[in-house]
C-alpha cells in the first residue's frame, strides 16, 4: 500500500492508471475507521482493480472549532488496518494542500441540505460537498463509495455528482450495525459501555416505526410521534428530531406511499448519534 499527502501527485497517478484501463474504486473517509468503512473497502475490492481511501478530517464540515480539534486522528491505526483490508493506496492530504490561503471555491447542493442535518449544523453539507467535489477531481475514481447511515450525506453526493457531471458512479451501501443494532460510527467510541447499550434506542426507535407501517399506520405525525416515545423511554437520550421523508428530494411526507425514508438524531449523553432507515407502504 502506497502514502500519499500531495494531491498533484495523487491526481497523476490516478491519471496514468486509468489511462492503462485500470478501474479505481474510491471510499473517501475522515479516518477513525470502523467496520463500516472496511465493508466499503471490502466491496469497492470485489468491483475495482485498485482501491484508494481518503483520510482527511475536513475543516470545512465543523461548526464548532474544538470539534474539529478534537475529532480521533488515529492515522497510524487506520494505515495497519487500510493495508490488512487490501487498499492499494492511501491518500491522506494536509488541509492546507486542499485549502490553501487563497482558496475561494465552495459547492452547495441547496434544497437537499436545507433541513435535518443542514438546518442542525449549519454550513456543514457545503463543506462536505466541496471536499467531496475535491477528492472527486483528483481521484478520478471509476466508482465512490458511501455509507447508508449518513442518508442525507450520500443523497446530496449523489445530486453534486450529476448536476456538476462527474463521471463516477455512486454506490451507497446499507448500514452496518452492531449488535443491538448500533449503527457503526466513529462517535459510538466515545460511548461509555453503559451509553453503549442505550444507545441501541435509536434503531429500536427506527424499527419500532416500521412496525406501525407494517401494522398499517402511514401517517407521517405518528410515526414521529413513536419515535419520540420510544427515545423517551431511554434515560440519558434526547431526540433532535425525528422525521418521515421521500427518499429523493428528502422532505418531509405526511403519508408514506409507496418508499419513505426514516430519519433520526439524538444524544447518548454528550454523543450525538444519527441513524436511517427506508421503508415501504405495504
Amino acid at each position: 500500500m502506497r502514502i500519499n499527502q500531495d494531491p498533484r501527485a495523487v491526481q497523476r497517478i490516478t491519471g496514468k492508471r486509468r489511462r492503462k484501463g485500470i478501474t479505481i474504486g474510491f471510499v473517501p473517509t475522515m479516518g477513525a475507521l470502523h467496520e463500516g468503512h472496511l465493508y466499503l473497502i471490502q466491496k469497492a475490492r470485489r468491483e475495482n482493480t485498485c482501491v484508494i481511501v481518503s483520510i482527511f478530517v475536513n475543516p470545512l464540515q465543523f461548526h464548532r472549532t474544538r470539534d474539529y480539534a478534537s475529532y480521533p486522528r488515529p492515522l497510524g491505526r487506520d494505515a495497519t488496518l487500510a493495508r490488512a483490508a487490501g487498499v492499494h493506496f492511501l491518500f491522506t492530504p494536509d488541509a492546507r494542500a486542499l485549502y490553501p490561503p487563497s482558496f475561494q471555491t465552495t459547492v452547495c447542493v441547496a434544497r437537499l441540505a436545507r433541513r435535518w442535518e443542514g438546518a442542525s449544523r449549519p454550513g456543514h453539507f457545503r463543506g462536505v460537498a466541496t471536499v467531496v467535489a475535491q477528492l472527486l477531481h483528483l481521484v478520478q475514481p471509476d466508482v465512490a463509495y458511501f455509507g447508508e447511515k449518513d442518508a442525507q450525506q450520500a443523497r446530496i453526493i449523489q445530486q453534486l455528482v450529476l448536476d456538476l457531471h462527474f463521471p463516477v458512479r455512486v454506490v451507497v451501501l446499507p448500514t452496518v450495525r452492531e449488535q443491538g443494532g448500533l449503527a457503526a460510527s466513529s462517535r459510538n467510541s466515545r460511548l461509555s459501555p453503559s451509553e453503549r447499550r442505550r444507545a441501541c434506542v435509536v434503531y429500536e426507535a427506527l424499527q419500532a416505526a416500521r412496525r406501525l407501517i407494517e401494522c398499517g399506520e402511514h401517517r407521517g405525525a405518528a410515526l414521529r410521534r413513536r419515535m419520540k416515545a420510544v427515545v423517551a423511554r431511554v434515560a440519558g437520550a434526547r431526540l433532535e428530531y425525528a422525521a418521515v421523508v421521500d427518499p429523493e428530494t428528502l422532505e418531509p411526507v405526511s403519508r408514506v406511499r409507496g418508499a419513505a425514508r426514516l430519519l433520526i438524531a439524538a444524544w447518548i449523553g454528550k454523543v450525538r448519534l444519527i441513524d436511517t432507515l427506508l421503508v415501504k407502504d405495504t
